[in-house]
């Protein structure tokens, strides 16, 4: 993505707000973060796998498009995205959309307490152009079409239960989804240059059937203040749900989205920041904004999904750039964690905890060949801090 030139307003936030466990450090915000040195130290050499990776980490490859998953009868599906993990008894369960068009779903790998895949699965299907998605807190996975007047389909990671489409979240260009327990909502992303953020509260909080979509609303700055007003026509049908309610707040491509602790971060592609909704105070700053880098290169570019470690850690995978997972810490340091080689004509997607925090698996979306049927889902592990 081609960086800008231009130096925005610096940015100050007005609350410190729990993370997993810690606290974004500091009597405010202060400025968004700044490359330096992370915890793991910089990647190292390409393994046999292609991804550099900090040392006493390692790297294996769960799947690839196209491809039956090992020991499963379950081919892995094209363009791998969006994914997410669900605790399974002893083990768990990764679960990761496909963004293609028309077939789009999502499928599931099923892994014992030692890691060992024991099995594989599809778990939406016949939909349109998969993106991203979210958790929630009963255990569901909110698959997010990325087309116009796209729907959230309700998916069950165990396969068992069929999906179904929540017409209530709204029909719009939809990109990630995050549950936030303590406010009973949902906030979701738009995948469009003049997108919104929204938060969907269902009638009855468990049940994504009824409920009321508002969109955020902010003056031209980038900190501050926010408020929420109910958009009249979810539907779309009249008018984009976006353009329905004046004054809302414009982000430029919506990308990936994550809550936790009161907080909920989340992304835009077009003008590479990484935001801060502090859902306690009902506020909005930037963690970071790549022309607000000082010093040198932006190590983080082509910001998409988001997710979140219990140290407190956010893990910001790259849309192009230098292929990479970036490391924004508590300290506001940012940082590359791995960089998978060989593959430009690729993105990073779907980053996601194993529920004992010791595994992260992501995919390359397009791999080696720079098409769809090429995916490679990856697992990494190794010592990540508590």
């Amino acid at each position: 993505m081609e960086r800008r030139t231009f130096l925005r307003t610096a940015v100050l936030s007005t609350s410190v707000t729990a993370f997993g466990g810690t606290l974004w450090r500091g009597a405010a915000h202060a400025d968004p973060a700044q490359p330096g040195t992370g915890p793991y130290g910089a990647p190292g050499s390409a393994d046999a796998n292609g991804v550099q990776l900090p040392a006493g980490f390692r790297s294996r490859v769960v799947a690839r498009s196209g491809q039956q998953v090992a020991g499963t009868s379950y081919t892995w599906h094209p363009a791998p995205d969006g994914g997410a993990c669900f605790a399974d008894g002893t083990g768990w369960i990764y679960v990761s959309n496909s963004e293609v068009n028309p077939s789009g779903g999502a499928g599931a790998v099923r892994f014992s307490a030692t890691g060992a895949i024991t099995g594989a699965y599809r778990i939406l299907s016949s939909t349109r152009q998969n993106c991203a998605g979210g958790s929630t807190p009963w255990n569901t996975w909110l698959s997010c079409e990325e087309v116009d007047r796209g729907y959230v389909y309700e998916t069950d990671p165990w396969g068992v239960k069929a999906a179904v489409r929540r017409d209530a979240m709204g029909r719009f260009k939809h990109e990630a989804a995050a549950a936030d327990p303590d406010r009973k909502v949902v906030y979701l992303t738009e995948d469009v240059t003049d997108g919104c953020f929204y938060r969907f509260t269902p009638s009855t909080w468990g049940n994504l059937a009824a409920g009321k979509l508002e969109v955020l609303k902010m003056g031209s700055g980038t900190s501050g203040p926010v408020t929420w007003a109910a958009v009249p026509d979810p539907t779309g049908a009249s008018r984009a749900t976006r353009d329905q309610v004046s004054g809302a707040k414009r982000f430029n491509g919506g990308e990936g989205c994550y809550y936790a602790n009161g907080v909920c971060f989340f992304t835009t592609k077009g003008d590479n920041r990484v935001w801060r909704y502090d859902a306690a105070a009902a506020t909005l700053d930037l963690v970071y904004d790549d022309s607000l880098v000082t010093g040198g290169s932006a190590p983080l570019t082509g910001v998409d999904n988001v997710t979140g470690a219990s140290s407190g850690d956010l893990f910001v995978a790259e849309d192009g750039g230098n292929m990479e997972i970036c490391l924004i810490t508590p300290d506001d340091v940012v940082t590359p964690f791995l960089r998978v080689n060989g593959q430009s004509g690729s993105e990073i997607t779907g980053p996601a905890f194993s529920p004992d925090g010791t595994r992260l698996y992501f995919s390359s979306q397009r791999g080696t060949s720079g098409s769809s049927s090429g995916g490679i889902t990856y697992e990494v592990t190794g010592p990540f801090r508590a």
